[in-house]
Order: C-alpha cells, then sequence, then structure tokens
C-alpha cells in the first residue's frame, strides 16, 4: 500500500517534532547537571566561608604559644587539629595562598598597608590574614602590607 503525500508530510513533522524535544530534553538535562554543580560548589564554599574565622583563630593561638608550653600535650593537640583543619580544606579542593615575600598581586592580595619605601617592585612584606583558593579560583584575598623593594 502506498503512503500519500499527507502521509509522508505527517511523519516528517512528527519526526522533526521528536528530534526537537530530544534536543530540548539534552539541553534540559545539562542545564540541571550545571545548576546541580553551581549549587554544590556554592554549598562547600559557604561552609569553607563559615570556617575560615575559627581556623584563623587556631592558627593565631598557635602562633602565641608560650615557649614554655611548646610541647606541652595540650598545643600539641591544638597542633594536630590545625593539622586536621587544612587536611579537611585540602580535601575540599581549599589551598592557602602564599603572600609573605611574593610579589604583590592584586588578585590575590587585598593590601591594607603600604610601606613608604621606595622600589620598583612591590612585595608583600607582612600576612595578615591567609587568603584561600578553591579549585583554583579566589574565595578569600590574603589580607596583606605591602612594600617596595
Amino acid at each position: 500500500m502506498a503512503k500519500s503525500s499527507k502521509d509522508k508530510q505527517k511523519i516528517e513533522e512528527l519526526t522533526a517534532d521528536l528530534k526537537r524535544v530530544q534536543a530540548d530534553f539534552i539541553n534540559f538535562k545539562q542545564r540541571a547537571d550545571e545548576e546541580r554543580l553551581r549549587y554544590t560548589r556554592f554549598g562547600r564554599e559557604s561552609a569553607v566561608m563559615a570556617l575560615l574565622p575559627l581556623i584563623d583563630n587556631i592558627e593565631r593561638a598557635l602562633g602565641h604559644t608560650p615557649k614554655e608550653l611548646n610541647d606541652h600535650e595540650w598545643a600539641n593537640g591544638v597542633r594536630s587539629v590545625a593539622k586536621q583543619a587544612a587536611d579537611v580544606l585540602k580535601g575540599l579542593g581549599v589551598e592557602k595562598i602564599g603572600s609573605k615575600g611574593q610579589e604583590f598581586n592584586p588578585d590575590l592580595h587585598e593590601a591594607v598597608h603600604m610601606d613608604e619605601s621606595r622600589g620598583k617592585k612591590e612585595l608583600v612584606t607582612e600576612e595578615l590574614q591567609p587568603g584561600y583558593t578553591m579549585d583554583g579560583e579566589v574565595i578569600r584575598h590574603a589580607m596583606v602590607k605591602v612594600g617596595r623593594k
């Protein structure tokens, strides 16, 4: 039985509709996957940002450990907690930004003080608060003092 031109036209229309629906579904799936990844990253970043002040305070406390307590069990325990926190951050793709002695980079550093020294190179002379990247993107700039050398 021969197909009429109307039947062929209807088949072509339905085939075109099916291809459009398939393409729309593929595009929807890709957008949904991208959105899921964006929300996952946002959640990880929010959690890390909430923990950074705690980690900063632990590191500050360790930096002010009295010499007579340097080998004390308590101080060693706090060092262990700080190392564990650093390991957890690393597992989440978070890394500290190297600052002291590095050339000043406004993409990584936030200068809060500029020494009056003369020179051509702007170098970080002191890190006041560490900066961090997550998966290679800055999530918190390092707060630094800058001098010229």
